[in-house]
C-alpha cells in the first residue's frame, strides 16, 4: 500500500481522509454509544475494562491520560484509583464523544481530579515525561498512523510509566472465529440499524477489527516504539486483548 493510503475498514482510502471518515462514524453513534456497547458485548466490556484497570497498576496520586476515552468508562475507573491527589485527563479527538463523556462525569459529581482535552493521539500536546500511565481503550484501531501514536504515548510517559492498550484482537480457535465473524458481519450491522439507526458505522466497526494488527504484531510495534517488557493478555479467547508496555 502506498504511503499516502490507509484502510478505513476494508476500504483503501487516502490517509488524509481517514480521520474525517472516523469522525463521521463517532458523530453518528455518540448518542447511542454506551447503549450499543452494552448490547454488543452483553455487558462484558465492563469486565474487560476492569481487567485493564488492574493491569495498569495505577495507584493513588498518579497522573493518567485516557486517550480516545470517549464517554469516560476508563476515566471513571481511573479517577477512583488516583484519588484527590491524582489526576486523569479524559481525551478524545471527537468533540461529540468528549462532550458526552464530560457531561456524564459531571452528572455523577466528578470534577476535581479530571480534566478534558480534545486531542489527536498521533500528536499529543504534552511535554515529555508527564504521565504515570497512558491508556487507550478501543481507540487505537481508529488511528491512522498507529506507529506515530505509540511513539507519542511513549514520549509523554514518565520513566517507569505504563502504556495500556485495550483493543479488539484476533480470536483464537477456528470454530469460535466462524461464530464471531457471523455475529460481527450479520448481527452487529442489524443491531446498529435497529438501535442507532446506523448499520454502516457498525459494519465499519467489524471491518476495522479485522484490519487491526493482531496480538504479536502490536506487541512488536510497541517494542519498536521504545517500550520494554511488552506483553499481552487475551480476554474472551482473544476477542479483545490488553497490551502493556513500560518506559524504563
Amino acid at each position: 500500500m502506498a504511503e499516502d493510503k490507509t484502510h478505513f475498514g476494508f476500504r483503501e482510502v487516502a490517509a488524509e481522509d481517514k480521520a474525517k471518515l472516523v469522525k463521521n462514524v463517532f458523530d453518528s453513534v455518540a448518542n447511542k454509544y454506551d447503549v450499543m456497547n452494552d448490547l454488543m458485548s452483553m455487558g462484558i466490556h465492563r469486565i474487560w475494562k476492569r481487567i485493564a484497570l488492574q493491569l495498569s497498576h495505577v495507584r493513588y496520586g498518579e497522573k493518567v491520560l485516557d486517550l480516545a476515552g470517549g464517554t469516560g468508562d476508563m476515566t471513571l475507573l481511573f479517577q477512583k484509583r488516583v484519588g484527590d491527589a491524582g489526576q486523569v485527563v479524559l481525551s478524545d479527538i471527537n468533540a461529540a464523544m468528549l462532550s458526552r463523556g464530560r457531561d456524564r462525569l459531571l452528572d455523577q459529581g466528578i470534577s476535581g481530579n479530571v480534566q478534558y482535552a480534545q486531542i489527536d493521539a498521533e500528536k499529543l500536546p504534552f511535554a515529555d515525561n508527564q504521565f504515570d500511565c497512558v491508556c487507550i481503550a478501543f481507540g487505537l484501531r481508529n488511528v491512522t498512523h498507529k506507529e506515530e501514536a505509540l511513539r507519542s504515548i511513549f514520549n509523554v510517559l514518565k520513566p517507569g510509566g505504563r502504556a495500556i492498550i485495550l483493543e479488539f484482537s484476533e480470536v483464537q480457535g477456528s470454530l469460535l472465529k466462524k461464530t464471531y465473524d457471523f455475529y460481527s458481519f450479520k448481527f452487529l450491522p442489524l443491531m446498529g440499524k435497529l438501535v442507532a439507526n446506523d448499520a454502516e458505522s457498525y459494519r465499519y466497526l467489524a471491518e476495522s477489527i479485522r484490519m487491526h494488527p493482531n496480538q504479536e504484531t502490536l506487541k512488536q510495534m510497541m517494542a519498536t516504539a521504545g517500550f520494554e517488557r511488552c506483553e499481552y493478555f487475551n480476554l474472551t479467547h482473544g476477542v479483545v486483548a490488553v497490551h502493556r508496555g513500560y518506559k524504563l
